[in-house]
């Protein structure tokens, strides 16, 4: 049927009208119509093609008049859409001004449109992930700041570990994203112009006795699609795919990061975090009790599928064989629009779960309680162990012989034995009951917690605050 397409039923991560105008089909026509238009406006201000071809050309490539379905099927003719595209290009163009063909695809190849036009797509969903990605930040650094004491329990391999803050997890969160946004944003996504073997032949040909080189052009061809010239075609060379892959891959990691943190910390028996309430989210087909976290869920979804296909990008970059590749080309780009649409999708989730995520700090005590003053064991080896002799040794294996001994006891019962025994162990003279009670205080074994949360947020400037002070990035 004429209206079916993909409109992301399996793939509701990234089923958004935001997402699907930015990487659709149809995005990708417009993409490549862009790069045939400025190329041609290239050619005309170069006076290498009849003065007004460009105008035409820009009048002739409207994409909504194109039919994406035809050009699919008809792409399996040629191995890539560039060549029915163009196809139907040149019609509308001879209809309105014949002369105006020598200014369609003159001394281009189809990698060379399509590499461009999949840059100038990526560049475009770029451009839209890094402001979900700054919303975010924000959002996760107000956290960060908020909570920067709020007591809560570090784990470690599943374990409690040591007393933590909220701050400093909604910090090292921050800083994953920042970090990994900071990359992206510093990415060069090039132009692509070599001409049929990667020479620039053809290109030379046509700017014989004129002004002009093919260099001139190719870097002119970049300043109007808004990507970075480069020194030379690199149809073989993938390292501008690759990077942008292993930054999209990065970003996803990091949102994978928050989102395996949220689905711990959401369980009932946690209760630490929930999710943002709106009206049909996380709802159960059979169970009207249950909250689904579905924010996390999805952008979960994304970070696992995220890694394989940036390793797809990676296994197509290192089989590009001879001077034009027969089939690896072709297997990145669904890779390549795979990952953009994952991260823009789970960024835009994200968004919405970083600005609205509820935390609930008695629940975060209540939890941190369960270890009660065994959490503190590492802080009482410290202090009390040159309290019991010189021998350091024997001093930890007594205070161990402690720990050991109060698990043997019921959690309810726990704290009050591990109190006991450690006052039993170290006498008054040597540590007083206030001393001892300091000790076993989690709010003063927080190390620099509140300060490595300063300095994370201090670092990035550009996503901490919407607007930030002093932060000159060029």
């Amino acid at each position: 049927m004429s209206g079916d397409g993909d409109f992301g039923l399996l793939s509701p991560v990234s089923a958004s009208p935001a997402v699907a105008a930015l990487t659709s089909d149809r995005a990708v026509v417009a993409a490549i119509l862009d790069v045939e238009v400025a190329w041609a406006s290239v050619l005309d201000e170069a006076g290498l093609v009849p003065a007004g071809s460009a105008a035409v050309v820009a009048q002739a490539a409207d994409d909504g008049a194109f039919d994406v379905a035809s050009i699919a099927e008809r792409a399996q003719g040629g191995a890539n859409p560039v060549i029915p595209l163009l196809a139907d290009l040149r019609l509308r163009v001879k209809e309105l001004d014949a002369s105006a063909m020598a200014a369609v695809h003159t001394s281009l190849t189809s990698q060379d449109v399509l590499d461009s036009a999949l840059m100038l797509l990526a560049r475009r969903v770029v451009s839209a992930l890094l402001v979900e990605v700054r919303s975010t930040t924000t959002a996760l650094a107000a956290l960060a700041e908020e909570h920067a004491e709020t007591l809560c329990v570090g784990r470690s391999l599943t374990q409690h570990a040591l007393p933590y803050t909220f701050g400093l997890k909604a910090a090292q969160w921050f800083h994953g994203v920042a970090a990994a946004g900071r990359r992206l944003e510093s990415l060069q996504l090039p132009v692509q112009f070599g001409g049929a073997g990667g020479t620039l032949a053809s290109g030379t040909v046509l700017t014989e006795g004129s002004s002009s080189n093919p260099f001139a052009l190719a870097d002119d061809l970049a300043a109007k699609l808004g990507l970075a010239d480069v020194p030379a075609p690199w149809h073989t060379s993938r390292l501008a795919v690759t990077s942008l892959g292993d930054a999209l891959a990065s970003l996803t990691d990091s949102f994978g990061k928050i989102a395996a943190d949220l689905l711990f910390l959401s369980r009932p028996e946690v209760a630490e975090l929930g999710e943002p309430l709106a009206a049909g989210r996380g709802v159960s087909s059979a169970m009207p009790q249950k909250q689904n976290p579905v924010l996390s869920v999805l952008i979960r979804s994304a970070a696992l599928q995220a890694p394989g296909l940036a390793a797809q990008l990676h296994l197509a970059a290192a089989n590009f064989n001879d001077e034009r590749p027969d089939g690896a080309w072709h297997s990145e780009w669904q890779a390549m629009r795979g990952l953009l649409r994952l991260a823009l999708g789970a960024a835009i989730q994200l968004r919405q779960l970083a600005e609205g995520l509820r935390v609930f700090p008695e629940a975060m005590r209540r939890n941190l309680d369960i270890s009660g003053p065994l959490l503190l064991s590492e802080a009482v080896v410290s202090s009390l162990a040159p309290l019991l002799g010189a021998d350091r040794g024997e001093a930890k294996a007594r205070l161990q012989a402690v720990v050991d001994e109060t698990l043997q006891a019921t959690a309810a019962e726990q704290p009050r034995i591990y109190t006991k025994l450690l006052r039993e162990a170290v006498p008054p003279s040597k540590l007083s009951d206030e001393e001892l009670t300091a000790l076993l205080d989690p709010a003063n074994y927080l190390g620099e917690a509140v300060e490595i949360s300063r300095r994370i947020l201090a670092a990035y400037p550009e996503f901490s605050h919407p607007n930030p002070k002093g932060a000159d990035r060029g």
